[in-house]
C-alpha cells in the first residue's frame, strides 16, 4: 500500500491485535510481577528523561528542555509513587462488616492519543497508568511530534520486556494519521480512550462509541485577593505562566487583582520582568495569537517565549521579558487575548471585592477553562473556601501556582498529565486520570437482609405469568408441541362455570338478580362458595365487605337498611397500580365489579391497604359519584 491513510489504519489494527493477545497474558500476573514491570519502566524513562525532553524540543519547537525535564520527572518519579502499593490485581477491597468483595478487571486494551505540547511527559505517564491496571496500550503521537513520542516508548517497551511482559503490551503507530487514530479509537478491541489534545480530537473519541476519558480547554484565572502576600502571588503567577512557555493547559490566563492591592499587584509585576502592552500592541497581538477562524491559539506562538512572540508580532519588548501581560476590561470574542492563549501571555483585570471576582472568574471559565482550574492567593481561610465553592472549576488551587498546583507537583493532588474536567467541560470525571480509572470493580455481595418468602394468591399468580393476548396462540401451540399437558374444553367450562357461580356473575342473556341466581345454584356449589352464601344473605346484599383483622372478610357495620341513605358508589372499569396509589394518598376506596379489570401490582398493593369495595354492579350502571373517604 501507498496510501498513507491506509497504512495507519492497517497498523492501527494490527498493533490492537498484538495489544490484545498480549494483555490476556498479563492479565495472569500477580501484582508482584506488574509492579516490577511498573518500576522497570519508570526507572528506565527516569534515566533517560533528559535525552527525551532534548527530543521533545527540537522535533515540536514547543516548550524548554529544563521544564520538559521536570514534567518528565513528573511521569516516571511522582507518578509511580502515588500509585506504588495501589492494589490492582484480584481482591482489592473486602468489607466484611457489609459483606463486599471487590475484584480488580483490567479493561483491557487502553488507546493512548498524545498531545504535540507534551509529548513524552504524556507518553510515560499513559503508558504507566494503563500497565498499572494491567491493561495493554496503543499510543497514538501527533504528527509533529512522532519521533520523540516514539523513542519513549522504544524506552518503556525494552524495559518492559526485560521484566518478562510479553510482547506487544506497549506498542505505537509509527505512521500516525486522522485516519489511523480513529480506527484505533474505534476498533471492537479497544477498551477504553485516553485523548488529550485539542477539542475536535476529544470530541471524535466522544463520539467512537467506546467509553473515553477527555480533557478540555484551560482558561485559568488567578485571583489575587486583599491580604494576599504580594510578592510570592504575582511570582507563583509568573512561575506558572512561563512554565515550559505555557504549554500545559492548565496554566494560568488571567490575573484578577482585588482594587486595595491592584497598584501593588502591577509594580510587582514589573518588578518580576513583566511587559505591558499599550491598546494598540493588544489588538496587534490579538490578531497574532488568536486563530479567528477556530478560536484557538496560533500554533506560531504556542509554547515560545515571550520575546519571540513579540518579535514575531512587531512589539518591541526588552531581551529580559519572561511575560507579555493586557490590561482588559471585557471578557468574549472580542478580547481574544481574554481565552487560553498556551504561551507567556496574560489578561490582567482589578475588581472590587471577592463576590465580583467571583463573577468575573466565572465569565472567564465559561470563555474556554468550564471545569478546569483555578488558582486563588489569599490569607483568609474563609475566602479561599467561599471563593473555592462558588466558582465552576474542578481544581482550586491556593497559594500556588495552578499549573504546578493542577498536576500534583505543588500539592497533594494525584501527579497526571490528564485532568478531567467534569460534566460542565464536556468530560465524564472530574478527576485527574491514574490506574483507578482504567479498570473495572466487580463486587461479590452476601445477603444482609433476609428476603420474605410469601406465596402470590394462584389468581394474581395467573395473571401475572399469562401471555399477552397476542402471543397466547403461539403459547398454546408451543405448549402442544413440547407435549406439555392442557387442559380439555369441558375442564375450561366447568372451571368456567363454578368461578362465575362463586361469584354471582350473571351469563350471557341473563337478568335475573344476584339471590335468585345463588337461589338455583346447586347445593353442592353453595356449599363450596361461602362467599355466594353470604352474598345470598339479605342483610348483606348489596353491602361492601372489607377485611376483617382475622385475615377474612365481614360485613360492613351498617344494616341493610341504612345503605339506602349512603352514597352512591362509581364502579371502575379498569384499575391500575397509579390508582391505587392515588387512593392510598386522598384516603379513598376504589369500587370494583365482576368485570371490572384490575392489574396483578393494583391488586397486591390494593390488598395490603384494603382500598377495594366488592360490588356486583356493572361499571355501566353505576353514577358518577365521589368515592367513600375511609
Amino acid at each position: 500500500m501507498r496510501d498513507r491513510d491506509l497504512i495507519s489504519i492497517q497498523e492501527a489494527r494490527q498493533l490492537l491485535e498484538r495489544a490484545s493477545e498480549a494483555q490476556k497474558k498479563f492479565a495472569a500476573f500477580s501484582q508482584a510481577q506488574v509492579d516490577a514491570v511498573v518500576d522497570a519502566c519508570a526507572e528506565a524513562a527516569t534515566a533517560a528523561g533528559e535525552a527525551l525532553a532534548r527530543l521533545a524540543v527540537e522535533e515540536t519547537g514547543y516548550g524548554n528542555v529544563p521544564d520538559k525535564i521536570i514534567k518528565n520527572r513528573l511521569a516516571s518519579v511522582d507518578v509511580p509513587r502515588a500509585i506504588r502499593g495501589m492494589k490492582t490485581v484480584g481482591i482489592v477491597a473486602e468489607d466484611r462488616e457489609k459483606g463486599i468483595v471487590e475484584v480488580a478487571a483490567p479493561i483491557g486494551v487502553v488507546a493512548a492519543v498524545i498531545p504535540s505540547t507534551n509529548p513524552t511527559s504524556t507518553a510515560i505517564y499513559k503508558t504507566l497508568i494503563s500497565l498499572k491496571a494491567c491493561n495493554a496500550v496503543v499510543l497514538s503521537p501527533h504528527p509533529s511530534a512522532m519521533r520523540c513520542i516514539c523513542e519513549t516508548v522504544n524506552v518503556l517497551d525494552r524495559a518492559a520486556l526485560r521484566k518478562g511482559a510479553p510482547e506487544g503490551l506497549i506498542g505505537c503507530l509509527q505512521h500516525p494519521t486522522m485516519q489511523g487514530t480513529q480506527e484505533l479509537m474505534r476498533h471492537r478491541l479497544t477498551g477504553v480512550i485516553l485523548a488529550t489534545g485539542g477539542t475536535g480530537l476529544v470530541r471524535v473519541a466522544y463520539s467512537s462509541g467506546k467509553p473515553a476519558y477527555g480533557v478540555g480547554p484551560g482558561n485559568v484565572p488567578a485571583y489575587i485577593e486583599r491580604t494576599a502576600n504580594v510578592r510570592k502571588a504575582v511570582g507563583d503567577i509568573i512561575a506558572g505562566k512561563t512554565f515550559d512557555y505555557g504549554t500545559i493547559c492548565s496554566s494560568e490566563q488571567a490575573i484578577i487583582a482585588d482594587e486595595a492591592i491592584r497598584d501593588q499587584a502591577l509594580e510587582e509585576c514589573r518588578q518580576q520582568s513583566a511587559y505591558f502592552l499599550s491598546a494598540e500592541e493588544i489588538s496587534k497581538l490579538g490578531d497574532l495569537v488568536i486563530v479567528k477562524e477556530t478560536s484557538t491559539p496560533n500554533p506560531k506562538i504556542v509554547g515560545r517565549p515571550a520575546t519571540m512572540i513579540a518579535e514575531i508580532a512587531g512589539i518591541k519588548v526588552p531581551p529580559s521579558t519572561r511575560v507579555l501581560i493586557a490590561k482588559l476590561d471585557g471578557v468574549g470574542r472580542e478580547h481574544p487575548l481574554s481565552g487560553e492563549k498556551l504561551s507567556p501571555i496574560l489578561a490582567f483585570y482589578s475588581v472590587r471585592n471577592t463576590a465580583e471576582a467571583i463573577e468575573l472568574c466565572t465569565k472567564l471559565l465559561h470563555f474556554g477553562g468550564l471545569g478546569h482550574t483555578i488558582a486563588i492567593h489569599t490569607q483568609n481561610e474563609a475566602v479561599a473556601r467561599e471563593f473555592g465553592a462558588a466558582v465552576p472549576a474542578y481544581r482550586v488551587c491556593v497559594n500556588t501556582s495552578a499549573v504546578h498546583g493542577s498536576i500534583g507537583y505543588s500539592t497533594n493532588l494525584f501527579p497526571a498529565m490528564t485532568l478531567g474536567c467534569g460534566a460542565p467541560g464536556g468530560n465524564i470525571t472530574s478527576d485527574n486520570i491514574g490506574p483507578q480509572h482504567l479498570m473495572n470493580i466487580k463486587r461479590i455481595a452476601w445477603e444482609s437482609r433476609p428476603v420474605e418468602h410469601r406465596t402470590i394468591p394462584t389468581d394474581q399468580r395467573m395473571a401475572a405469568t399469562a401471555a399477552p393476548v397476542e402471543e397466547r396462540p403461539r403459547a398454546v401451540a408451543a405448549a402442544a408441541a413440547t407435549g406439555a399437558g392442557l387442559p380439555d374444553r369441558q375442564t375450561i367450562a366447568r372451571i368456567v362455570e363454578r368461578v362465575f357461580t362463586e361469584r354471582g356473575i350473571p351469563r350471557q342473556g341473563e337478568t335475573k338478580p344476584l339471590a335468585s341466581a345463588e337461589s338455583e345454584a346447586t347445593p353442592s356449589a353453595r356449599a363450596a362458595s361461602p362467599a355466594s352464601s353470604a352474598a345470598a344473605s339479605p342483610a348483606s346484599a348489596g353491602a361492601p365487605e372489607r377485611p376483617s383483622p382475622g385475615g377474612g372478610k365481614e360485613q360492613s357495620a351498617k344494616p341493610a337498611a341504612a345503605s339506602a341513605e349512603a352514597p352512591a358508589v362509581q364502579v371502575s372499569a379498569f384499575v391500575s397500580e397509579n390508582d391505587v396509589r392515588s387512593a392510598i394518598a386522598r384516603r379513598e376506596k376504589i369500587f370494583i365489579g365482576p368485570k371490572t379489570i384490575v392489574t396483578p401490582s393494583a391488586r397486591d398493593l390494593a390488598a395490603q391497604h384494603e382500598i377495594f369495595v366488592e360490588t356486583q354492579l356493572p361499571p355501566s350502571s353505576a353514577p358518577k359519584t365521589t368515592r367513600l373517604e375511609y
